[in-house]
């Protein structure tokens, strides 16, 4: 194999060994805001629709994040 020190190379974050993948994404992208589509709430304990169940394009799941922490409803 050549000498690739102090070159630059490309990969995958889930090819990542360590730190873990989810620690790196963290890092990079902890502050992006993403945009999605409200799909239905869900309550906590006694709190009536405390979170959004949201459809973010590009992610295989939907996002569950608390009513107090969204910015903008557009």
């Amino acid at each position: 194999m050549p000498d690739i020190r102090n070159r630059l190379v490309s990969f995958k974050i889930c090819d990542v060994y360590i730190p873990a993948p989810n620690e790196i994404l963290v890092e990079l992208h902890a502050n992006d805001i993403l945009q999605g589509r409200v799909l239905d709430f869900t309550d906590s304990g006694m709190t009536e629709q405390a979170f959004a169940v949201v459809e973010v394009e590009g992610v295989g799941r939907h996002v569950i994040v608390p009513m107090q922490r969204i910015l903008s409803v557009l």
